[in-house]
């Protein structure tokens, strides 16, 4: 078999002759789905609750590849720290005794150095230039949601709390990515969003971005999915894979089981249960973040341009209408623990001093979601060591920015039987 550069040589899989099933119905298991059918496989996509009903519904919606970095930061230590001792710390470990947990984070920390994150940044910039191109195919060939172009701004209370995301974006141009960071005076800053409190000292236009509402995105691709001649399967748990001479089947908890030529898992945080039968070792936890909206009060009545980011307190908010969701918080809990109130009173708490001209009473859509973090905090997109089973997940943070263009080079490397370049580094049994 001939190997174009750049490529892995892997088995070729025959176009028209395929059905896959893709166990997750997020951001990154319904793009698998669509590229795939732009190949022409036929697709089942199987989702035990709902259409973005994991970390795809209530995150912020950014498309920001210009920030999409390792989560191994050397600064993480010193918030590591913090979470043990503050309860309002905006990365938290519960103290209860978990030695898994205690496993992944000691191994996350090790990896916490200078020279780690640039060789995980490394393997990030190839798919961060790559990231917007996804969602302009997916807008331009059916998908009726749209991306909306943006900066992200983001402001200090102190502008010397600015230093660390100066230094990070100096890290980001010396790893070879194009990223518009602009110093913007209070005046313009005052001027641009009014809801930004008059005691923020310092702000940084990060322009180049994007930002969607993840709930109505992911429902209209869904959409696309079906009116393409996808189907969708609501309500069925994948509890187990089978081989048999035709292919995968698809074992459920309840209903009929589902078979296809191969089975791609995208079930975000879940994604162990199956994976790591399939010889997918690489740990993954749920970092579970917390998110609400609030009414915008603004008294110009003027609606907020664009994503707003506090980078020291960790808090993340995104225009969706008349209304602004406010999210932020890593929490390292189980994946189905209960939404805790604490979390959420945290983030208010951080927000109040931030912003002005928002509602903090009027709170509705309360959401806890779980990213699925990888301990060297790359993602997992590829063949696992059992033929036919595939997995696309362990995005962490940057599960939007990144789902659309996972799910295309995925279905290219499923189609073709050769690894782009862009993957290689996101082998599932590294």
């Amino acid at each position: 078999m001939s190997q174009e550069p750049g490529t892995v040589a892997g088995p070729a899989l025959a176009k028209g002759q395929r059905h896959v099933v893709i166990i997750g119905a997020g951001m990154v298991g319904l793009s698998t789905a669509w590229y795939l059918q732009e190949h022409g496989v036929q697709v089942t996509v199987v989702e035990r609750s709902g259409v973005a009903a994991g970390s795809s519904w209530g995150n912020a919606g950014w498309i920001s590849p210009g920030l999409c970095v390792p989560l191994s930061d050397p600064s993480v230590i010193k918030y590591g720290v913090k979470a043990l001792l503050d309860p309002d710390s905006p990365l938290y470990v519960p103290l209860k005794p978990d030695v898994g947990l205690a496993r992944f984070l000691l191994g996350f920390a090790a990896r916490c150095t200078p020279g780690q994150w640039k060789k995980t940044m490394d393997k990030f910039v190839p798919v961060n230039r790559r990231a917007i191109e996804a969602y302009d195919e997916l807008e331009s060939h059916g998908v009726t949601a749209r991306s909306h172009e943006a900066p992200i701004m983001a402001a200090f209370r102190r502008a010397q709390d600015a230093a660390g995301l100066e230094h990070e974006v100096e890290l980001i141009h010396a790893a070879g990515l194009e990223l518009e960071a602009t110093e913007i005076d209070n005046a313009t800053l005052r001027a641009e969003l009014p809801i930004v409190s008059a005691d923020v000292e310092k702000a940084i236009r990060l322009g180049g971005q994007r930002y969607i509402n993840p709930g109505e995105y992911v429902a209209a691709l869904a959409e696309a999915v079906k009116e393409r001649g996808g189907e969708l399967v609501i309500g069925s748990n994948a509890r187990a894979l089978r081989h048999g001479p035709g292919g995968v089947t698809v074992e459920m908890v309840s209903g009929t089981p589902i078979s296809g030529t191969d089975v791609v898992i995208a079930t975000g945080a879940w994604l162990p249960e199956l994976a790591k039968r399939c010889g997918v070792k690489v740990q993954l936890r749920a970092g579970r973040g917390y998110s609400f909206s609030v009414a915008v009060t603004d008294p110009a009545n003027r609606p907020v341009p664009c994503p707003v980011y506090f980078p020291y307190e960790r808090i993340a908010c995104t225009p969706l209408g008349d209304r602004l969701r406010v999210g932020g918080t890593m929490e390292f809990a189980d994946t189905e623990d209960p939404l805790q109130e604490g979390r959420v009173d945290a983030i208010v708490k951080g927000g109040r001093p931030l912003l002005t001209g928002v509602d903090w009473d009027d709170r509705q859509d309360t959401w806890v979601g779980g990213r699925p973090v990888t301990v060297d905090g790359l993602p997992l997109v590829g063949a696992t060591d059992v033929p036919g089973v595939w997995v696309n997940g362990g995005h962490g943070m940057w599960g939007i920015t990144l789902g659309p263009l996972s799910g295309k080079l995925l279905a290219q490397q499923m189609v073709t039987g050769r690894t782009p370049s862009e993957l290689v580094p996101f082998s599932p049994t590294r």
